[in-house]
């Protein structure tokens, strides 16, 4: 048994548990919900026996004593749910887990649409984005922004070699650390299931930043705040010298001018007063499950995490530090809600005002706060999914190694796709380098070339990303990277096939020139294929022969096989190959690279195996 299969049967084995204890969850909470029932119930006819039999003053000592058992059932009841809430988003996360590492598509959350530019080098060609895509294996953020992040990582088309390497030494840590990684994203799914009823959209941070970073319009509340505090003053003491020494009614004027002064210049400020705190308590009770984790993590063996986390870290500017002093104000805005208790507070002092000038201080704060704190979640939420995907593919991967040489270099051992399941993936060696850097791949019909250069694209994306790769052994040197595997005409744009083809070949070769540049790795698939024959004959030898004079590496796939003699006019051409073979009537393919050209095609074939009418060759005599 391989290491990935134990890892999966491990995975089946804890999942089936958790479907065990979340059933036994439920079970016991279904029966506290009538025990509840039962003993609320008992509790009213304890009380209500107790009012008639020896009257108020014993019923209420008796109705207090009476609900104590449903009061404690309540509380269990409370705990047993919050624990078949956490052990549904354990199921839900291993079961999500086992879906990656069997490529089980139908149970994979489902893919986000963010914008991806419809010109951008490699997205589409190479299945980086969309349904079956490779964000869409690897994610497992649960913020949207931490999705967006891990997004961007992998359609970097210009990554920074600092960043990268940065990247893959955290995505190596927490490759090796489960439980912080199942936490992680234990807490983000608690923080978004307390928030939002099932199927809605994740917590978006950014309307948090959009409010904290909201400019006051009506400026500071220091000057009025202190202004009406003065009043306030006055206002207590000519009240007691008016009571006390039989002083004018002085302070039927100072409580007018107060109370004017409160109305015409607070109380537009204080209007949306209980609302705003209510919508930054309730957002930062969100977020306090995460923020406090993070704050409370030892982060012994996880040096680069520990540095990412440093604002969780500081003592007097942790998050949970701002979060009671906002939870203070929530308490001080809260009196007030009862009109008559909020207009006795209000006209001995200014409460309003003092509660609304500190909500715009931890406003302040939080605005200079905030977006460090989310931004280090988002990180590790991106960070966590590659590392993720280390962990459910084990055996079958290897950290890149990613070199700043001069020479433009691709060079890897047993290379496989990661979006083939491990029991149908073939694996390939593949080495290109300034002396010989282009593969011209001929070979028949479904017979892997379309797969290899996707294989060679998207293990370099992720190579980039900062994430494993896979394969035996693996090297590349800087290189920007443009594939044309996939083109498709534009019927809103008026572009035919061959048109967008041409554009996407003049796109490409515009790359390979460009000064100033990193090498250009180029992936394509069929130079000019919605055009004749000659045409394209014509127009595929000068194409190649316009990239062997770049300065970049690149595979190229074709069935002309009259192009593999290129190889004869410059050695920078490497011919290979992918074979098949008709066994039992029926084609079957090895889907390994072969040195030298092609030496056989297959479109004849398979047009007879379907059943199609086809002539055999004419015979030649000679």
């Amino acid at each position: 048994m391989t290491e990935k299969a134990r890892r999966l049967h491990l995975l089946q084995h804890q999942s089936a548990r958790l479907e065990r204890r979340l059933m036994a969850l439920r079970h016991r909470s279904d029966q506290f919900s009538r025990w509840r029932l039962g003993l609320f119930a008992l509790g009213g006819l304890v009380s209500g026996a107790s009012f008639l039999q020896w009257g108020p003053v014993v019923w209420l000592w008796v109705t207090a004593v009476a609900f104590l058992p449903f009061i404690a059932a309540v509380i269990i009841h409370r705990r047993v749910e919050n624990a078949v809430i956490r052990f549904a988003l354990w199921l839900q996360m291993t079961q999500s887990h086992l879906a990656r590492m069997t490529l089980d598509w139908p149970k994979l959350p489902a893919t986000r649409p963010f914008p991806t530019p419809t010109d951008h080098p490699f997205a589409q060609d190479l299945d980086v984005v969309g349904d079956f895509s490779l964000h869409r294996l690897l994610d497992t953020a649960v913020a949207h922004e931490g999705s967006h992040r891990l997004h961007e990582w992998l359609l970097d088309t210009a990554p920074r070699a600092e960043a990268v390497l940065q990247r893959q030494r955290r995505v190596r840590e927490l490759a090796g650390q489960t439980r912080f990684r199942q936490r992680l994203g234990l807490q983000a799914r608690l923080a978004v299931d307390d928030r939002s009823p099932q199927g809605a959209p994740p917590f978006a941070g950014q309307e948090l930043l959009d409010w904290v970073g909201q400019e006051n319009r009506g400026g500071t509340l220091r000057p009025l705040l202190l202004g009406l505090s003065v009043l306030a003053v006055v206002n207590w003491v000519l009240l007691a010298g008016y009571q006390l020494w039989q002083w004018p009614p002085l302070w039927l004027g100072s409580a007018l001018v107060y109370g004017v002064l409160f109305i015409t210049l607070g109380f537009q400020r204080t209007a949306s007063l209980f609302s705003d705190v209510l919508f930054l308590d309730d957002r930062l009770r969100v977020l306090n499950g995460v923020f406090a984790f993070l704050e409370r993590w030892r982060y012994d063996q996880m040096p680069e995490i520990e540095q990412l986390c440093q604002p969780f870290l500081v003592v007097g500017e942790r998050p949970s530090t701002h979060i009671r002093r906002v939870q203070k104000v929530m308490t001080g805005v809260g009196l007030r809600q009862n009109w008559l208790l909020g207009f006795l507070l209000n006209a001995l002092l200014p409460w309003d005002i003092y509660f609304a000038y500190r909500l715009d201080q931890c406003r302040a704060d939080l605005a200079a706060q905030l977006p460090r704190w989310l931004d280090v979640w988002y990180e590790l939420e991106a960070t966590s999914s590659l590392a993720t995907f280390a962990y459910l593919n084990p055996g079958e991967w290897v950290w890149p190694t990613l070199s700043g040489a001069r020479a433009a270099t691709f060079a890897a051992e047993q290379l496989g796709h990661p979006l083939i399941p491990s029991d149908q993936r073939v694996s390939n060696d593949v080495h290109l380098d300034e002396k010989r850097p282009i593969y011209l791949i001929t070979g028949s019909n479904m017979a892997g070339k379309s797969s290899f250069l996707r294989t060679v694209g998207v293990n370099l994306v992720l190579a980039y990303a900062g994430g494993p790769v896979v394969a035996r052994s693996f090297h590349a040197s800087w290189l920007r990277l443009f594939a044309t595997i996939r083109v498709a005409d534009s019927l809103s744009d008026g572009f035919s096939f061959f048109y967008a083809e041409v554009r996407r070949l003049s796109q490409l070769l515009t790359a390979l020139n460009a000064p100033g540049e990193r090498p250009l790795l180029f992936l394509i698939d069929e130079i000019f294929r919605g055009t004749n024959n000659r045409e394209r004959l014509i127009g595929s030898r000068a194409y190649i022969q316009a990239l062997a004079e770049g300065s970049g590496l690149g595979a190229i796939a074709t069935h002309d096989l009259e192009l593999v003699q290129l190889a004869e006019d410059t050695a920078k051409i490497q011919n290979v190959h992918f074979r098949d073979a008709v066994v039992d009537g029926r084609m079957v393919f090895d889907y390994k690279l072969h040195p030298g050209p092609c030496p056989t095609t297959n479109a004849l074939k398979i047009m007879q195996l379907a059943g199609l009418p086809i002539e055999p060759p004419p015979t030649v005599t000679r």
